[in-house]
């Protein structure tokens, strides 16, 4: 009876390590080993984040992703739609991760799991260049204004617009390229973007465009997104471990050195978002 007994234990001990093993060469994180491929999403208009420049896929995003495809020892494919098909891209399983990045709110961390933050997300105004009927924020008030459809940065341009007195007429662009070019265009007076976004596309096109300042609505950052289903728990806690190790051994800030000029000092994790 007692060998029966240990003959049992040893096979159920097996079992449970066979299980275990197989549960975790199932779940997100072991099928991307075991491809060798960590699938990327984003859109190739958000500058200097993601963008093409001479044909080339660019941007802090690829170099960032570069550097945590070394640390989880995959390579990365980008797979690029508009932004308001990324999400929805993410849930039906098209890739495995966002790049984005995106703007950690509230609502979006019930449904997502965030990376640790790569930079600062405060909005502010684009203007063109010498267009001396909006000198400050408030004065978009009885104007049209553009931002990127399903972005933070147009929710936070309609919020700022409620509170003045002349109603904005916010408009919302498929990508901030177009909204850039209505701006140069004249057919709108600004655009409303993140203060990095919009800092970097002034010194590509310091003829066209100038910031607004100051910037407007509660302070926030980019992340990347997730999914929080248990399977993608471990393929999240790498991401999370490596970008950490990329924060703390100074490739991030060489990285948002190249990009941003300048260097951002984030928290390692956001728990209570602005709004």
């Amino acid at each position: 009876m007692k060998k029966r007994t240990f003959v049992k234990m040893v096979m159920g001990a097996a079992l449970a390590i066979g299980f275990s093993g197989t549960a975790y060469a199932d779940d997100a994180l072991g099928k991307i080993k075991a491809a060798g491929v960590l699938k990327v999403g984003t859109e190739t208009e958000f500058a200097p984040f993601d963008y093409i420049d001479a044909g080339a896929h660019v941007g802090l995003n690829v170099d960032l992703f570069q550097e945590i495809g070394k640390e989880l020892g995959v390579k990365i494919e980008w797979v690029t739609l508009p932004w308001d098909g990324v999400l929805p891209g993410l849930e039906a399983g098209k890739f495995d991760m966002v790049a984005g990045p995106a703007t950690i709110t509230k609502a979006r961390m019930e449904h997502y799991r965030f990376s640790p933050p790569i930079a600062e997300a405060s909005v502010a105004l684009l203007k063109r260049k010498g267009d001396t009927t909006v000198m400050k924020p408030e004065d978009i008030a009885g104007k049209a204004v553009g931002a990127g459809k399903a972005t933070s940065q147009f929710t936070q341009l309609k919020a700022f617009g409620d509170t003045l007195p002349g109603k904005v007429d916010a408009r919302e662009y498929v990508g901030f390229n177009e909204a850039y070019a209505d701006l140069a265009a004249g057919r709108i007076v600004a655009v409303g973007n993140s203060l990095p976004n919009i800092e970097f596309v002034a010194k590509q096109r310091p003829d066209t465009f100038e910031v607004l300042l100051p910037s407007f609505g509660a302070k926030s950052y980019f992340g990347y997104i997730g999914r929080k289903d248990a399977d993608y728990a471990g393929l999240m806690d790498a991401v999370q471990a490596a970008m950490l190790k990329i924060k703390g051994d100074g490739r991030l800030a060489v990285i948002q050195e190249k990009w941003f000029g300048a260097a951002f000092d984030t928290p390692d994790s956001v728990t209570t978002p602005s709004f």
